[in-house]
């Protein structure tokens, strides 16, 4: 992510001129706006009316009074100005996050001054959630036609999050420091983080500064997490006894090394791999066996007309993958009509999560495993060890393994 501010080092330096200098004080540049603060509207009304009794009483001491205070509002100006120049950040997004858990974005800063330092700065962040289909077509509020105003500002108040993050101390010249803003994201998709401003009461309280900002960066908020349980019924078939595979497994070769993730066994990490990587690191073996398992996901419209039961599907989908992954169960997977992809490293897992984040109910999906639009069969059609997904009463989802219920939400 580029550098973006007053300190941002873009192009070449201009000649410093005082005639800039100054007209950068009256106009500032776009973006940039300068206000009172109630301290400061009290300040300017108290000059309003020591001046009008100087003018009337030609007393020296009200007029020395009255340029004290015009003079305390002008210094404030400037060094609330001094106080932003030469100030650059930068956004840090390490994505992907989980719906319904804690996201972290780091807002990185550095002061390009020589002699000045930087105090009382603070940014506010928006996280909104990006539209897959784009933006809606506007229409007012008197020629649209079944527009739910309150419904509508409620969604859209739902699909984002806002904060700010000050800085505590001071940032001393040719300096760095880290700012953290966490937030929970609400729902799985595309979620675009801005930083919507900084602004700054330095140094007396009585102008408040705020420059505006285009810093923004886009993250993948991969489905949320959620319970189920396991029935007797199914299970995968072996294709042969003991036979070796080369996938992700728990057999006595080792395949690969992959970073560590939660659930992971403490005795399959590689300690001298993970010193030198400064990472930790886990080994995985190849299965002993062909016990692999095809997921498969179908997003029909005729089979999940409810949203909250195809977000349902959704997380139940994720899950259940990355369970069977660190089992070393999971073979392949597939979505609706598109061919099957193996999953052999954490990569491929989160390849899938990615789509998983961002996939919709489809028109035109296989349903009840009919053949797709277009006449193309479904790849995953008659294929052994098959988990396939399909509602379970009015809200629940369950998992099929080769058409007998293996797991329910």
């Amino acid at each position: 992510m580029e550098w973006q501010g007053p300190g941002a080092a873009g192009g070449p330096r201009r000649k410093f001129q005082w005639s800039l200098l100054l007209w950068s004080l009256v106009w500032p540049r776009g973006g940039e706006r300068m206000v009172p603060t109630m301290p400061g509207i009290v300040l300017i009304g108290l000059s309003f009316g020591l001046g009008t009794a100087a003018y009337n009483s030609s007393s020296n001491i009200l007029f020395i009074t009255l340029s004290l205070l015009l003079a305390c509002l002008i210094l404030s100006g400037v060094l609330s100005w001094l106080n932003l120049r030469g100030v650059a950040w930068r956004l840090e997004v390490a994505p992907p996050w989980r719906a319904g858990h804690v996201a972290n974005v780091g807002l990185e800063l550095r002061n390009g001054k020589s002699f000045l330092p930087t105090y009382g700065l603070w940014f506010e962040l928006v996280a909104r959630a990006v539209a897959a289909g784009g933006p809606a077509r506007v229409e007012s509020t008197i020629t649209g036609k079944g527009i739910d105003v309150r419904a509508a500002l409620k969604k859209a108040a739902e699909a984002e999050a806002r904060g700010s993050v000050a800085l505590g101390g001071r940032l001393d010249p040719r300096d760095a420091a880290r700012l953290e803003w966490s937030f929970t994201p609400a729902r799985r998709g595309r979620l675009r983080v801005e930083l919507a401003g900084v602004g700054s009461l330095f140094p007396f309280g009585f102008l408040k500064k705020f420059v505006g900002s285009e810093l923004r960066a886009e993250a993948v908020v991969w489905p949320a997490p959620v319970e189920y349980r396991r029935l007797a019924a199914g299970g995968a078939r072996r294709a042969g006894g003991g036979e070796r595979m080369a996938r992700v497994g728990s057999g006595g070769d080792l395949r690969a090394l992959r970073r560590y993730a939660t659930g992971d066994s403490h005795r399959l990490i590689h300690w001298k791999a993970s010193a030198r990587t400064r990472q930790l690191l886990v080994r995985q073996f190849a299965a002993e066996s062909s016990e692999g398992l095809a997921l498969w996901v179908r997003t029909g419209a005729e089979e999940w007309p409810g949203r909250e039961q195809f977000e349902r599907l959704v997380s139940f989908a994720a899950t259940l993958a990355e369970d069977l992954f660190r089992a070393g169960r999971l073979q392949t997977v597939a979505l609706d009509e598109a061919a099957p992809v193996a999953v052999r490293h954490v990569r491929d897992l989160e390849g899938w999560l990615d789509r998983l984040a961002v996939v919709e109910v489809r028109k035109d999906s296989v349903v009840g495993g009919a053949p797709a639009a277009g006449g193309v069969r479904a790849p995953m059609m008659g294929r052994k060890n098959l988990l396939t997904f399909a509602p379970d009463g009015a809200h629940g989802v369950a998992a099929y393994l080769d058409g007998n219920k293996a797991a329910a939400t």
